[in-house]
């Protein structure tokens, strides 16, 4: 299992909101493990706290609003589908007024104010929510569901009665590069009839066509789309920021079919009441998927493997499921034995010890079984190995390794390196199991 992630450094964003006009500037702060994401209006007396959960939504009028009491937050989907995209889960996010900025109507602002203060993976497991029935919401011909999956994919349809939009569909396998490829940039969107209506409502007062694609009655006005089907990717994009108020990523397959932000809130309400039911023990239908052992330390870990300094090469284990996956931390320092001489003037950590520490941990996978403590694993060979980047000092090697197959006196296992969520090396290991 993936560690949790919070940000590197303190980092601020400025502009005007799009729905109140009023000039902005959020600012997102590192967070401890197991803290979640919290909103802070830092130009109101105590500066309250809004948790960013489906429990704290107020209103869904054009957008998602939290609040508590009379302190809201207004149009937070972006910021919050920027959080999933990019896998953070602790943050503290301070406003200086009652809506974010809205950049240029997509996530892309956030995602690259996020990036330039750099991801921190933090030394406790992530958690998720799977679901073992089908739940879903439906109201006015518009449909979402959840399905059981592994994995988080979203498949959505719109269809608008008009020349210039029609139906549009798209589906995504959802994970960091492909949000960062195909979503984050999709904007928001209205039709030209719309516009006097939301004024009159007192919305839109920071809309322009800089931040927003108007549809007229025929056409699209400046038409400058930065995908065919932009309009459906937003709606997406729109949905994972409504998503991510359930708590903890979701693994599932998410079917909607002209969803919006009333619908999307609707179904995010009944899957955290699953959610809430589940840990109170009365029914068996959703899963929080946590990790019940605890992390092993250096000690423990030298309990297990036979290695020890200087080619000691994991650190600590996140998590260990007997028979089927482990995940491993390796600290690269500047003070490594082997950066003296790999290379002096440009350190780099040989690709061949990268290798390594993903054996390792597969090692402690096979060797922590009570039966196999008596044993030593020996590579029989390594296959598929690919190296995407270079580790340097001060990185942060993640190791995850999944069982491809495992006998009594052999295994198989795929391992894959990355730093800061970037795949720096995979390869699949095969191991025989030997008495010392």
């Amino acid at each position: 299992m993936e560690p949790q992630r919070t940000i590197k450094r303190e980092i601020a964003y400025s502009g005007i909101g799009l729905h109140t006009g009023n000039e902005t500037t959020i600012t997102f702060i590192p967070a401890p493990v197991n803290t979640g994401v919290k909103f802070v209006r830092t130009d109101l007396t105590n500066k309250p706290e809004i948790t960013a959960d489906i429990t704290q939504v107020v209103d869904i009028a054009r957008g998602t609003t939290i609040g508590r009491g009379q302190v809201k937050i207004h149009t937070v989907e972006h910021i919050l589908a920027s959080l999933g995209g990019l896998g953070i889960d602790n943050l503290i996010i301070e406003v200086n007024a009652n809506e974010p900025p809205v950049g240029d109507g997509s996530a892309l602002p956030f995602v690259r104010t996020l990036s330039d203060s750099g991801l921190e993976l933090q030394n406790e497991p992530k958690r998720y929510y799977t679901f073992k029935e089908p739940c879903w919401a439906e109201e006015n011909g518009a449909l979402l569901v959840v399905m059981p999956a592994s994995e988080f994919k979203i498949y959505f349809t719109i269809d608008y009665n008009h020349p210039a939009l029609g139906a549009q569909f798209a589906s995504f396998n959802i994970n960091e590069d492909t949000f960062l490829r195909q979503i984050a940039s999709a904007r928001t969107f209205c039709f030209l009839h719309e516009v006097e209506s939301l004024q009159r409502q007192g919305l839109i007062k920071g809309g322009s066509l800089d931040n927003a694609v108007v549809i007229g009655e025929k056409n699209i006005l400046k038409e400058d789309l930065r995908f065919k089907d932009e309009f459906v990717r937003h709606k997406i994009l729109d949905l994972m920021g409504d998503l991510f108020l359930l708590g903890a990523p979701l693994k599932g397959s998410v079917m909607a079919l002209k969803s919006g932000h009333a619908l999307n809130v609707k179904l995010v309400k009944k899957m955290k009441k699953l959610v809430d039911r589940t840990k109170e023990g009365s029914i068996s239908r959703a899963t929080s998927d946590i990790s019940t052992s605890p992390p092993l330390d250096i000690g423990d870990i030298q309990k297990i493997l036979p290695h020890r300094y200087p080619f000691l090469l994991v650190d600590k284990i996140l998590e260990l499921v007997e028979d089927k996956r482990a995940v491993g931390l390796k600290n690269v320092t500047g003070n490594e034995y082997f950066f003296a001489g790999h290379f002096p003037e440009h350190p780099v950590m040989p690709g061949v010890l990268v290798i390594e520490s993903m054996a390792q941990v597969a090692g402690t996978l096979m060797l922590s079984k009570p039966e196999n403590r008596k044993k030593l694993a020996y590579f029989m060979g390594i296959d598929n190995v690919k190296f995407r980047k270079p580790v340097k000092p001060g990185d942060q090697l993640l190791v995850e390794v999944k069982v491809i197959k495992l006998k009594a006196k052999t295994g198989k296992v795929g391992a894959k390196a990355s730093v800061d969520g970037k795949v720096v090396a995979e390869a699949e290991l095969m191991f025989s199991l030997v008495e010392e």
